[in-house]
């Protein structure tokens, strides 16, 4: 029996996270209801966005890992990579998050 979150509930308590913050999150592509990943792109006043998803680590835990910057001069390639994300792996969550403090947020992604 797996001690994963279910995604629905997991992404609940990130939308919930970013309004006590009071910042505000949206999901931006709704995957499988259960066991479907969970991208968090999270930003501040709708720039510098990053994305943040789970990656195994040494000890083989899964925690939310920066995996990609969004680059000033080129704001339309991370749109892309997030669409070409969706594409390939329907099954996943995309949320996106603008916060005041968007590096606190991160490390306060659920485990």
């Amino acid at each position: 029996m797996s001690t994963r979150l279910p995604a629905h509930l997991e992404v609940g308590a990130i939308l919930r996270m970013a309004e006590s913050e009071g910042g505000m999150a949206t999901v931006l592509a709704r995957g499988e209801r259960d066991a479907g990943s969970v991208l968090v792109v999270i930003m501040r006043r709708g720039e510098n966005a990053t994305l943040h998803e789970r990656m195994p680590g040494l000890d083989f835990e899964r925690r939310y890992t920066l995996t990609r910057s969004q680059d000033p001069e080129d704001k339309q390639a991370f749109t892309d990579y997030l669409d070409r994300r969706t594409r390939q792996d329907p099954d996943s969550w995309i949320v996106e998050v603008d916060v005041d403090d968007p590096e606190k947020f991160a490390k306060r992604l659920p485990e």
